[in-house]
C-alpha cells in the first residue's frame, strides 16, 4: 500500500514539474514557443550543424510556426528569441537601463568569468577605452603598413605551394599579427605554440557543453587552460624585466596595474587578452575566407574590385609606396563588398542580453531574469529588407552609408557594446583583398562548402592554388616566343 502511495506521488511531482517546465510562470502573455524536453530544453536541435544558406532551420522553423518573438529553452536557460527588427533595437538601446550584457554558463566557462562580454556599466567602459587605444582609427593608420606587410609576406609564400588551405591559412596570418601587437609574440622564437592552444580552444567551441574526458567540450577548456597558462607566465615576465618604452598592449596593461587605485586586476586583464586574440583572428580568417570564395563564384564582383585596386595602384606618384590611409578610405567597392560578405557570413549567430524586469512588447512580457537572444542572421536575410537575401550582390549597398548598427543590419553587434575591433576587421579585410586582387589569381582546388552550426559558420577545407599575376605573362611571353 505504502509502495502504491510511494509511486502515485513521484508520478503526481514528476507530471508537476514536467508541466511547470513547459508552461513557465509569467505575469503576462508569454510569447509563444515550445521549452523542449526538461532540462535538455531545446539544445540538441539547436546545435545541429546544418548547410543552409538560408536562415539556419531552427530559427526559421520557429519563426513559421510562432512568429518573429517566440520562447524556447537552452542548456537548460529560458530564452526570448528575437527576429524582430524593432525589438533587437529596443534591447540595444536599452542596455543599462531594462537589459544587460548575459551569456550563458558555458560561455564564461569557456571565455573566463571576468571576460569584457560579462562585464557591465563603469568597468566596461575602461576596457572598452583601453582596447579602443590598441585598435583605434590613430592606432590603425600607424599599422597599415604592417598589415600590408604580413599580407603581402603571406601571399608569397602560399603563391610557392602546390596548395593551400584558406580558412587555417589566413586564421595563421591575422593571429600572428595581433599576437605581435598585443604581446610581441613570435611564433618562431616561442618554445610553446599559443596558436595550437586556441585552434583547440576552437574546435570545441561549437559542441555540445559537456565536460567529459575525452569530448569537444572537454578539448575546448583544456586548450584555454593551456593558453592561459602561457599568458600568465608571459605577463610575469614582462612584468619581471618590463621595457622603457611603452611598445605593445602588454605595457600598457602592466601601466594600467600598476597605476595606483587602478580597477584592472591581473585575472580581467589576461581574460581580455585571451578574447582579443580569439576574436581578432578567428572571425576575421572567416570573413576573408567567405570573400575569396564569393570572389571565385561572381567574376563581375572580382572584375569590379581589381579595377578599383588597380586605379589605386595607377593614381601613385611613386609605384612603390605602401597603402596611404587615404587610399585606404576610397575604397568604395571594396567596402560595399565586405558589408555583403559580413552580411551573408552572419559569424555572430546570436547575441545575448537579459532583462533586468518584466518588459512588455507588442503584447508579450518578457519576464526579469529571462535570456532574451538577437538572431543577426534573421535580420541579414529578411527578404522584407532585402531584395533575394540570399544572393551575393555588393551593389546592394552601393549609396548606403554605415556608420555602426541599424535595425537590418547588425554584423559587428550593435548599442553600447558596439564591436570596437570593427575598423581593425575592416583594415584586414581591405588590405588583404588589395594585395590579393593586384598581385595574384587564384583557382578553387577543392571544398568549400559551407557548413553553419550556432557558434560559427565556414567553408570547409576550402583550398586554393595561388600564383603571381606576372608568372602568367611570363609564361605566356616563353610560349609566344616559341
Amino acid at each position: 500500500m505504502w509502495a502504491l502511495f510511494i509511486g502515485a506521488l513521484i508520478i503526481i511531482i514528476i507530471t508537476h514539474w514536467v508541466y511547470s517546465w513547459r508552461n513557465p510562470r509569467c505575469k503576462g502573455k508569454l510569447p509563444p514557443g515550445s521549452m523542449g524536453l526538461p532540462l535538455l530544453g531545446e539544445t540538441l536541435q539547436f546545435f545541429a550543424p546544418n548547410t543552409s544558406s538560408d536562415i539556419p532551420p531552427f530559427i526559421k522553423e520557429r519563426m513559421d510556426r510562432f512568429g518573429s518573438i517566440f520562447r524556447t529553452n537552452l542548456v537548460g536557460r529560458p530564452i526570448v528569441v528575437s527576429t524582430d527588427p524593432d525589438l533587437n533595437y529596443f534591447v540595444f538601446q536599452q542596455e543599462g537601463q531594462l537589459f544587460q550584457s548575459w551569456y550563458p554558463e558555458t560561455f564564461t566557462e569557456i571565455f573566463g568569468r571576468q571576460n569584457v562580454g560579462s562585464l557591465h556599466g563603469f568597468m566596461y567602459k575602461y576596457l572598452k577605452n583601453m582596447v579602443l587605444n590598441l585598435f583605434g582609427p590613430e592606432s590603425l593608420k600607424k599599422m597599415l603598413p604592417e598589415v600590408e606587410q604580413a599580407a603581402n609576406r603571406r601571399l608569397h609564400q602560399w603563391s610557392c605551394a602546390d596548395t593551400v588551405e584558406l580558412k587555417d591559412a589566413t586564421a595563421s596570418m591575422i593571429f600572428d599579427l595581433t599576437a605581435k601587437k598585443l604581446i610581441s609574440y613570435d611564433a618562431d622564437n616561442s618554445s610553446e605554440n599559443l596558436r595550437e592552444n586556441f585552434v583547440a580552444f576552437i574546435q570545441g567551441l561549437i559542441s555540445f557543453p559537456l565536460n567529459i574526458p575525452g569530448t569537444a567540450f572537454h578539448k575546448c577548456l583544456q586548450g584555454r587552460k593551456r593558453a592561459m597558462r602561457m599568458l600568465k607566465n608571459m605577463l610575469q615576465e614582462r612584468r619581471a624585466m618590463p621595457r622603457n618604452q611603452q611598445s605593445d598592449f602588454f605595457d600598457y596593461v602592466l601601466e594600467e596595474l600598476q597605476k595606483e587605485g587602478t580597477i584592472l586586476t591581473e585575472a580581467i586583464a589576461l581574460d581580455l587578452m585571451f578574447v582579443l586574440l580569439f576574436a581578432s583572428f578567428e572571425t576575421t580568417s572567416l570573413a576573408i575566407t567567405l570573400a575569396v570564395k564569393f570572389l571565385s563564384e561572381y567574376p563581375l564582383v572580382l572584375r569590379q574590385l581589381t579595377e578599383e585596386h588597380e586605379a589605386i595602384l595607377n593614381q601613385r606618384e611613386n609605384a612603390d609606396s605602401g597603402l596611404s590611409w587615404k587610399e585606404y578610405k576610397s575604397m568604395t567597392f571594396t567596402f560595399q563588398f565586405i558589408n555583403e560578405t559580413v552580411r551573408l557570413a552572419n559569424i555572430v549567430p546570436g547575441i545575448f542580453r537579459k532583462a533586468l524586469r518584466d518588459i512588455q512588447f507588442k503584447g508579450y512580457t518578457i519576464p526579469a531574469g529571462w535570456a532574451v537572444m538577437v538572431c543577426p542572421p534573421a535580420v541579414h536575410l529578411n527578404p522584407a529588407k532585402y531584395e533575394n537575401p540570399v544572393a551575393f550582390n555588393p551593389w546592394r549597398w552601393q549609396g548606403v552609408e554605415l556608420n555602426g548598427a541599424s535595425k537590418h543590419f547588425m554584423a559587428f553587434g550593435g548599442g553600447m557594446r558596439f564591436c570596437v575591433g570593427t575598423d581593425f576587421t575592416k583594415v584586414q579585410m581591405a588590405v588583404f583583398l588589395h594585395c590579393l586582387v593586384t598581385k595574384y589569381r587564384w583557382k578553387p582546388i577543392r571544398g568549400g562548402n559551407i557548413v553553419r552550426t550556432p557558434g560559427l559558420q565556414f567553408p570547409e577545407g576550402f583550398h586554393i592554388h595561388l600564383a603571381k599575376k606576372d608568372a602568367r605573362k611570363q609564361e605566356e611571353t616563353v610560349n609566344n616566343s616559341a
